[in-house]
């Protein structure tokens, strides 16, 4: 058993409920534009912009703005350096789920 997770191994930038509910919900989306985004995750326009930009500045998502006929259009995607982040991110919650059932289990056989 390896010792117990630091902060440090936990990754902040995705750590944040708004940028883990966006990080998840391009992890099974090729793209997804920014309204059905806003509308699937319950945010408003404010709040995933700004969450958006914090994950672009740290290479987790590309954000394209082009024109669908005359309307602006908004899609977002998850980078390879986004998606690798989110699996070590996952590796290192699976480790603590872990090492939570470790010491249950260990703690039931006293």
């Amino acid at each position: 058993m390896s010792g117990p997770i630091t902060p440090d191994e936990i990754d902040a930038v995705i750590h944040e409920r708004v940028r883990l509910g966006i990080v998840s919900a391009l992890a099974v989306a090729a793209e997804m534009a920014f309204n059905d985004l806003k509308a699937a995750l319950a945010l408003t326009d404010g709040n995933l912009s700004a969450h958006a930009r914090t994950l672009e500045d740290a290479g987790y998502i590309e954000i394209e703005k082009s024109f669908q006929g005359r309307r602006p259009l908004t899609t977002m995607r998850l980078t390879r350096k986004g998606r690798a982040a989110f699996q070590r991110y996952l590796g290192t919650l699976k480790r603590v789920i872990e090492q939570g059932t470790q010491a249950r289990e260990k703690e039931d056989r006293r």
